[in-house]
């Protein structure tokens, strides 16, 4: 019997998910309607929020936040490209210009001063993303984005269970957002969150999102036109079953965690990951390895390589957006992001679910740690 790959990510699906799934698909209703209804409410209520509102992707969910705040072709939205890309993808599809920050070296995380230095009589908006569970410094963007009358978007794609100065991530922008494909530990296939306390734009949220049947002789039902951007009734029920058991799966992660952290300290080379002073806790969407500054981006794509051969999957992570044919258009180039491109060149991502035994975790590590040795690179210089 051939070994099976280890995988990148693997979501954590119980019995839970398959009677939930079961118990819709012998009803009367697919679309979107009370199960999409529930899980709205039940997230929004887990991370203490007013409103939640449903979406097909995380891509659409920022495109449905920069509508409904406001934003328009001309205006100029300050964004990592450092970060989950599927999400900042939207400012472009808006018809704004994304302006690219740099971040911090050792959070990946939009570095705050770096992001008021961009800030134009153009800028309307700051997205930040907390960059694989790590929370940003929220306090000192929210003081950032009233200083200049900015709004503030949060993306929590990566980073759900994580906590900051007391508060869970989500609970920090005018607007948050959360995406559901994998490798999120809260993962439906496909699906996001937004999550706001403010009934106004919960509002327009919900209207630009789609058009509802009671909607059919508004009279305002031609001033803006809406996208088809949903959930269905079935990818509800998987985050239902989810959202019941994220304790059980964000628990199941960490253990996890812990193999990788007892591993991790034999391999010289790669620094373990970094938890600033003022977050509570992290909870990794994947377990990302920074490499020393005497390794090349040639010799972090052999590493993933020599994994691969070993049926170990593995990404770069990640290849940033001003470095990306499309958004040359606006000015950002290799070069410009120093922090940025760094860490990008150096950074694996190892596989990293709840289904990983402890014997794995230690063949991916000393498997990249021999694969290190083999390109020559040595220990690390940081």
């Amino acid at each position: 019997m051939e070994q099976e790959w280890i995988k990148l990510s693997d979501p954590d699906i119980s019995n839970a998910e398959f009677a939930a799934v079961k118990a819709v698909l012998a009803g009367p209703q697919l679309s979107s309607g009370p199960k999409v209804e529930a899980f709205e409410s039940e997230f929004a209520s887990y991370l203490g929020r007013s409103y939640g509102v449903a979406a097909a992707s995380g891509s659409i969910a920022l495109m449905l936040a920069l509508r409904a705040l406001g934003i328009k072709p001309g205006d100029e939205v300050i964004a990592p490209a450092y970060s989950w890309r599927q999400i900042a993808h939207a400012i472009a599809l808006v018809g704004a210009t994304p302006v690219f920050a740099d971040i911090n070296y050792w959070t990946g995380t939009l570095a705050p001063d770096k992001a008021a230095a961009k800030i134009t009589e153009r800028t309307r908006a700051i997205v930040v993303c907390n960059c694989n569970g790590h929370p940003a410094a929220w306090n000192e963007f929210r003081a950032l984005a009233q200083q200049h009358g900015l709004k503030l978007i949060e993306d929590s794609t990566e980073a759900i269970g994580s906590h900051y100065r007391g508060k869970q991530v989500g609970s920090f922008g005018d607007v948050a957002i959360f995406d559901f494909s994998q490798p999120s530990a809260l993962c439906c296939g496909e699906g996001a969150m937004l999550v706001t306390d403010d009934p106004e734009i919960a509002s327009e949220l919900h209207y630009v999102r789609n058009r509802e049947l009671s909607d059919r002789f508004s009279i305002s039902i031609a001033s803006r036109v809406p996208h088809q951007a949903g959930i269905s009734e079935l990818t509800a029920a998987i985050g239902l079953a989810q959202l019941d058991r994220l304790d059980e799966i964000l628990a199941r992660r960490k253990r996890v965690e812990a193999f990788y952290l007892e591993h991790v300290q034999f391999f010289e080379g790669i620094k373990p990951p970094y938890i600033a002073p003022e977050v509570d806790e992290v909870h990794w969407m994947l377990y990302l390895v920074h490499l020393g500054t005497r390794f090349t981006r040639s010799m972090r794509n052999q590493i993933i390589d020599d994994l691969a051969t070993e049926e170990i999957e593995a990404a770069a992570w990640c290849q940033p957006l001003h470095q990306q044919f499309f958004y040359s258009r606006f000015g950002c180039k290799k070069g410009d992001l120093f922090l940025t491109e760094k860490i990008a060149d150096r950074c694996i991502a190892l596989p990293f679910h709840a289904h990983l035994t402890d014997d794995e975790v230690h063949f991916i590590v000393q498997t990249a740690k021999d694969s290190s040795i083999n390109v020559g690179a040595g220990a690390a210089i940081y």
